[in-house]
């Protein structure tokens, strides 16, 4: 297996230093019980949760013999008596080595896990980390990193694997209970695993699950909004409107001093630049109940504080808005997000020829989250629709996001593409779905709820298979045992999945294995690869 190499991206990017943050579950704020000596309560033998695992995982499960690949994983046994579940996770669009402490009980996989004498398990998602078919991130590598892909996986992984634990490789579905636990993207990926393979796991617990793939996800920042504090609020809605008045104008003079004003006088394409002031309002996804003063509310504070005084409910007003916010992109943003108070710095090269700034970094991560989302999920996080209040640019639009879909993946698409997210949802029924033993958690501050199960965009009955819990929490809040202890309404969420699961186990019996082959002739094409 080939480690993934760096690159080299030159894609024409305004702000390309700073991505948009992805939907991955928050890590462990601590986890001193990694490092210290775990020992088997029944077996005294020393768990040591920092031991790599790697799993021969097809490259590609419609053709077997393209190969294998090695997929990273850890696993913690720590409280498993032989009949416990196996408890997976996958922590989706990241590098896994930072999500070890999921195995932990300081999170909810390892809370299952102890409370039902079951192993927990981490996975490494494909072409995250160093899970990756290739030594490489081009298009014709990507051509295996597709959602179907994912989901098979995680199932051949579950039909296959040998632990590296007793009894491990006697453990397969039907010999065991496994419960699959994920957290935003990963969330998602739980309930699609659950809805295209329902015999394989038999119980899910879906945090924060973007189950709804959506082009145009204004409702990103519309959780923002109604959440954030009310002056910053009103204030950034004034100084939007105002931005937007001279940026569709004519008067090319007010135009530069406005783009000046912000530092960014040499960006030539106005949309780049109302697009990059989301950049302060993402900062809200970070967001946790231990935060304090997190970046977020020191940009609000820059334009709410005037002469030592907080602005009202209403907000100063549009005037001083524009010049605070100018202001603070001029001395602290940049220094943020990229360490340098240069604003070209930040930006990138220059490029003449195209007449955009050029990207000369953007990590792996980031390169294959960004693959799925142009090809299947959208989540572009743009402007509200007219009629509704916004906090962001309404020039900022999905055609500019398309756009750098076709900038960094040009040899995947001649035009801007429209991601298939109608089709991903009638692959796995989004909103829609219907799944025995799932349960999905949320929280009322997190920013992709208007993609999950808690939308409010529909009205989706919480039922005894699947219920949803809902607390004051941030993104993927419940998934961290401490943030119970600091909020009741996550505590309630975190109480109510663990009392799901143990409900649920208690009645699940043993039964023949599922066969990779029964697998697959059951899902025949619900998703066309």
């Amino acid at each position: 297996m080939l480690a993934v190499l760096s690159f080299i991206l030159l894609a024409p990017l305004a702000l390309s230093r700073i991505t948009p943050p992805r939907p991955s579950p928050p890590r462990v704020p601590h986890s001193s019980k990694l490092s210290a000596p775990r020992v088997h309560h029944l077996t005294g033998e020393v768990v040591n949760l920092t031991t790599l695992y790697t799993f021969d995982q097809l490259i590609d499960h419609t053709n077997p013999s393209l190969g294998t690949f090695k997929q990273r994983y850890w696993m913690d046994w720590e409280f498993y008596k032989p009949g416990g579940p196996i408890v997976l996770n996958t922590p989706g669009e990241e590098n896994a080595e930072d999500y070890t402490g999921y195995l932990t009980n300081e999170t909810i996989v390892g809370q299952i896990a102890q409370q039902q004498h079951g192993a927990s398990i981490v996975i490494e998602h494909r072409y995250y980390g160093d899970s990756n078919p290739y030594s490489d991130l081009s298009v014709a590598s990507l051509k295996y990193h597709t959602i179907p892909q994912a989901i098979d996986d995680l199932v051949y992984f579950a039909q296959t694997a040998k632990l590296p634990m007793p009894g491990g490789d006697a453990v397969q579905p039907g010999k065991a209970p496994w419960i699959l636990v994920g957290g935003s993207y990963s969330g998602a990926l739980t309930a699609f695993t659950m809805v295209n393979a329902p015999d394989v796991f038999y119980a899910g617990y879906a945090s924060s699950a973007v189950v709804e793939s959506i082009v145009d996800f204004w409702g990103y920042f519309e959780v923002v909004r109604q959440f954030m504090p009310a002056n910053c609020s009103a204030d950034v809605e004034a100084a939007i409107t105002y931005i937007d008045s001279i940026a569709n104008s004519t008067n090319t003079t007010a135009i530069a001093a406005l783009k000046n004003s912000f530092g960014v006088g040499n960006l030539s394409h106005i949309d780049d630049f109302t697009g990059a002031l989301r950049y302060d309002l993402f900062n809200w996804q970070s967001l946790q109940p231990d935060s304090g003063g997190a970046v977020f509310y020191d940009f609000c504070d820059a334009i709410e504080v005037k002469n030592g005084k907080s602005a009202p409910a209403a907000g100063w007003g549009a005037e001083h808005a524009i010049a605070a916010w100018g202001n603070y992109w001029r001395t602290t943003a940049y220094a943020n997000y990229c360490g340098t108070d240069n604003a070209e710095d930040c930006l990138g090269t220059y490029d003449a020829n195209s007449d955009y700034y050029t990207s000369t970094t953007l990590d792996n991560s980031n390169r294959s989250w960004l693959w799925i989302v142009c090809n299947y999920m959208g989540f572009f996080q743009d402007s509200a629709p007219v009629g509704q209040p916004t906090i962001v640019s309404r020039l900022t639009v999905p055609s500019g996001d398309e756009r750098q879909c076709q900038d960094m993946f040009a040899a995947a698409f001649s035009t801007p593409p429209v991601p298939e997210a109608d089709e991903t949802n009638t692959a796995y029924d989004g909103w829609n779905l219907q799944v025995d033993r799932l349960f999905f958690a949320n929280g009322k501050r997190d920013p992709w709820r208007f993609a999950t199960v808690s939308s409010d965009l529909v009205s989706i009955a919480s039922t005894s298979t699947q219920p949803i819990a809902e607390g004051d929490g941030f993104h993927c809040s419940d998934m961290i045992a401490d943030y119970g202890q600091m909020d009741p309404t996550i505590l309630s969420v975190q109480k109510a999945g663990l009392a799901n699961m143990k409900t649920w186990l208690a009645s699940w019996k043993p039964s023949s294995d599922v066969h990779e082959g029964e697998y697959y002739a059951r899902r025949g094409g619900r998703f066309a690869r």
